[in-house]
């Protein structure tokens, strides 16, 4: 017969105090099992189980990861600092998975605080009163997460608190009692993860309540001292370059704060289209090949080098997730209305250039030549760059000749790609070397193969582009490349 689970059988203190969890345990024992304690104690668990610990987090178990549970096990508040889009609030989130399931808090007040060690005046009032016929709630891991954006109009109120005149005269209370306080976010997170992000938003006088009243219990609102010992983990995130752009965070909270972890982009490609893939939405039916993949993951690293993208604001993660959605997009949008394969091509890469350009922060000399044009030349370097990783020493000479003879090829957009395909073939050699880099026997695979081949040529340079219309390289490229069509 299998028992019920805590949450149904314990109902008030006395039913509590029977479970074998809390047997031998009263009513101001002291013996308090802090938020720091708990998830040091479940994550040791995991460890030593070598269970996953953050489901979705990928690129950083070789770095973040491990000092992030150096940290967490040397019960420490910690600080994430990094560019924007390196899964920063997603690790933050994580941290609730090291969480019990539930928790028991007193029933009926605003804090959750512990039935056995209450730390606020109306919980030890209702203990006092009611004793072991205390009511209780559990508390599920989920809603022991408080998050917090911090912005410049935060206040002392938002987040610690403010005295409640209407509640002290319905109590009967003096001002200056914590039982007339309307409670912040940070009361309103006691037993749980209390998180700031973008923490050096936060004005001065702000921060310094938060590390008054987590170091030192206490803080004064409107000139009532009120201390309150709360049991939270605090965790921050904020970029790196706020300390000098909007703001900064104050020594003294600098100081408080255990562990300054710095997160970082994909270092590789690879692990780049493991987490677009993770991310990006898209309709079931569209077909994404490889190259395609790795072309789109590779612009987002061509922005990140590029001077004329601001190196301080960074390139989000989120650049090759939204242009991948978009892509699939159009491939189905042009399935739906030309009766084409929704197969992404290079073209539907172009089709998705609003997810690059809304993700870029440019420098004077990208301002000038415009926000689309420097989006382009990233495309034709990232395909240049993907082109030139797997089929750079391919022997392309018949095919370039045929360019160098003055030909021009103009890619078909739509309809059948049979038909496609076929067109394909008036290039010499195209559509075997299509064959050999689809390794697919799906004509729109193959089509698509066809495309990217011709866009990683113009990405090297050997090629030139208007538009879908693809030619022999321009005059002074040629003459750089050493006279080969003299």
């Amino acid at each position: 017969m299998t028992s019920q689970p805590l949450s149904v059988q314990a109902r008030t203190l006395g039913e509590l105090l029977q479970t074998p969890a809390y047997a031998g345990r009263k009513p101001f024992d002291g013996g308090r099992r802090l938020v720091h304690d708990e998830v040091r104690e479940n994550l040791t668990r995991k460890l030593r189980g070598g269970e996953e610990l953050f489901p979705g987090v990928v690129g950083y178990d070789e770095t973040v990861i491990p000092q992030l549970v150096n940290a967490l096990l040397a019960r420490q508040n910690f600080i994430l600092l990094g560019l924007r889009g390196q899964a920063k609030s997603r690790i933050l989130r994580a941290i609730t998975e090291l969480l019990d399931p539930e928790v028991p808090v007193i029933a009926g007040v605003d804090m959750p605080d512990d039935p056995l060690n209450p730390i606020g005046a109306e919980g030890q009032h209702l203990l006092e009163a009611h004793g072991l016929d205390l009511p209780i709630r559990w508390l599920p891991r989920r809603d022991r997460y408080v998050e917090k954006l911090a912005t410049p109009d935060v206040t002392v109120a938002d987040l610690i608190g403010d005295v409640d005149p209407i509640k002290a005269a319905r109590l009967g209370t003096a001002l200056g009692d914590t039982r007339s306080m309307h409670f912040g976010l940070l009361p309103r997170a006691n037993r749980g993860i209390f998180a700031v992000n973008e923490l050096a938003d936060l004005a001065p006088k702000v921060q310094v309540a938060l590390f008054n009243i987590l170091q030192e219990g206490d803080v004064q609102i409107k000139g009532y001292p009120i201390r309150l010992e709360l049991d939270v983990m605090l965790v921050f995130s904020a970029n790196p370059e706020d300390y000098t752009a909007r703001g900064k965070i104050v020594t003294p909270l600098k100081d408080r704060i255990g562990s300054e972890i710095r997160t970082h982009y994909p270092t590789d490609v690879r692990l780049g289209m493991d987490i677009t893939a993770q991310e990006a939405t898209r309709a079931e039916g569209v077909t994404v090949p490889g190259f395609i993949a790795e072309l789109i993951e590779e612009i987002a690293f061509q922005a990140r080098e590029d001077g004329r993208v601001d190196k301080m604001s960074g390139v989000s993660q989120r650049l090759p997730i939204s242009l991948m959605e978009l892509a699939c997009a159009n491939a189905e949008r042009r399935a739906l209305v030309q009766g084409d394969s929704p197969v992404v091509r290079v073209t539907d890469i172009y089709a998705g250039l609003p997810a690059i350009t809304g993700k870029m922060e440019l420098e004077y000399e990208g301002e000038l030549k415009g926000a689309d044009n420097v989006a382009k030349d990233i495309i034709r370097k990232a395909a240049g760059a993907a082109y030139a990783r797997g089929y750079g020493s391919a022997d392309t000479r018949e095919l370039e000749k045929w360019f160098e003879e003055g030909n021009v090829f103009r890619f078909p957009q739509g309809g059948d790609a049979a038909a496609a395909l076929k067109a394909a073939a008036e290039v010499p050699g195209l559509r075997d070397f299509a064959a050999q880099v689809a390794q697919s026997s799906d004509d729109a695979v193959r089509v698509s193969a066809a495309e990217f081949i011709l866009e990683g040529l113009y990405g090297r340079k050997k090629l030139s582009r208007a538009e879908e219309l693809y030619a022999a390289p321009e005059p002074e490229v040629r003459q750089q490349r050493g006279g080969r069509w003299n």
